[in-house]
């Protein structure tokens, strides 16, 4: 999917992503095709827009290059303008000079079965990964390099670039994978070989583990820092599910809606208190989890990780008034008391905090720093509160 980047006179949420005043890097293109200039940015299309590991920054594919943007405060930060080539997918491996490209739009000089790893302290490409059909996902991590295709995944050594594994999956057009950044863990989870089904694999306890998640397929899907929690929803979507990835016990389970609708995006907090998730309804729901209660110590080897790591801004726009307002519970029913006689619905754990989006573009949604919540769609836009 993509969608017309329009420019913007101001770098202040909600607005665009900052095409107006750009920060351009005096660096080499992966073909030394750079222009030199910020170029016309209304003929620039956005392709793809992804999270790096922390959350602190994202990365922005267009159809003539791609652009980091850092969160908080938010401000581009580098982009990488080309005479000709896109790319559909770029993915950060935490704030370091490694990316994974692949091609996308009308793109034709980057194809988009191939994937390139690209060292651009170095101004050269490291690595390249050809496959005989196209790249739906990369995903990085301090050891791995994780490739995924319609109906299989390549897990390499980020050190040799040699394979480690291969993991047969259901149909996945939309590139479904989750990968761990905790220094301690190393789990992957993506969907099985059948309906509803996901796969967890905990590559350090050489252990896999096999959920059932839900009785229709999987749409959307996200880990904890540590990989010990899985987030799950269908395409359904109405409902989203939590749980243990050690042993696959379901641990709560909370209602975006009644009416179906396909799910963007599920973020977890970094403290594992909160939940968000965007679907194309145009509304990002915030509810509550209770699957863990973490004390500061806990918290503070959660947030561990192995690897470039940003300094985190003070910030006053944030969820804690709402989480002392609502004393960190979700909503339900007034009619729960009856579980089990009426309807599963009135039982149902519903979001206490909703953010509402324009519905003709896809938002994904994060956590910040301080507990702040932020979406960036494709159609340009950038929205924190």
């Amino acid at each position: 999917m993509s969608s017309q980047v329009s420019t913007s006179r101001g770098l202040h949420p909600p607005g665009k992503l900052g095409f107006e005043s750009p920060h351009v890097w005096p660096l080499t293109a992966p073909t030394g095709q750079a222009e030199a200039g910020r170029g016309d940015d209304q003929d620039v299309r956005l392709l793809s827009v992804a999270w790096n590991q922390d959350c602190g920054c994202f990365a922005a594919g267009t159809s003539n290059g791609f652009r980091i943007f850092n969160c908080e405060p938010f401000k581009e930060t580098f982009r990488r303008d080309l005479k000709s080539g896109g790319f559909g997918i770029v993915e950060m491996l935490f704030r370091c000079n490694i990316l994974a490209l692949v091609g996308g739009g009308s793109n034709v000089q980057y194809p988009p079965n191939k994937v390139m790893i690209w060292d651009d302290h170095q101004s050269r490409c490291i690595g390249e990964f050809a496959f005989r059909s196209d790249v739906r996902a990369v995903k990085l991590a301090k050891d791995y390099i994780v490739i995924v295709l319609e109906r299989k995944i390549y897990v390499y050594n980020f050190t040799d670039l040699k394979l480690l594994y291969q993991i047969d999956t259901l149909s996945n057009p939309k590139g479904l994978c989750c990968l761990s950044h905790h220094s301690n863990t190393s789990v992957l989870a993506c969907p099985g070989v059948h309906q509803g089904q996901v796969r967890v694999e905990h590559f350090g306890l050489k252990m896999t583990k096999t959920i059932p998640a839900h009785d229709s397929h999987i749409s959307c899907m996200a880990l904890t820092m540590d990989g010990l929690l899985l987030a799950t929803a269908s395409t359904k979507g109405t409902l989203i599910r939590i749980f243990n990835t050690m042993d696959g016990t379901r641990l709560q389970e909370v209602r975006r809606g009644l009416d179906k609708a396909e799910i963007y995006s599920i973020a977890l907090s970094p403290n594992v208190q909160w939940l968000a998730v965007s679907s194309d309804k145009g509304t990002v729901h915030i509810f509550s989890l209770r699957v863990r209660v973490a004390g500061e110590d806990a918290i503070n080897e959660q947030r561990t990780l192995e690897g470039p790591r940003m300094d985190h801004q003070n910030s006053s726009s944030s969820i804690d008034p709402l989480i002392q307002t609502n004393i960190g519970s979700n909503a339900s029913s007034s009619l729960s008391f009856m579980r089990g006689i009426l309807p599963k619905y009135f039982s149902s754990e519903w979001s206490f905090a909703q953010f509402h989006l324009p519905e003709v573009t896809r938002y994904i949604v994060a956590f910040g720093a301080q507990s702040t919540v932020m979406m960036v769609g494709l159609d340009g836009r950038w929205q924190y509160s």
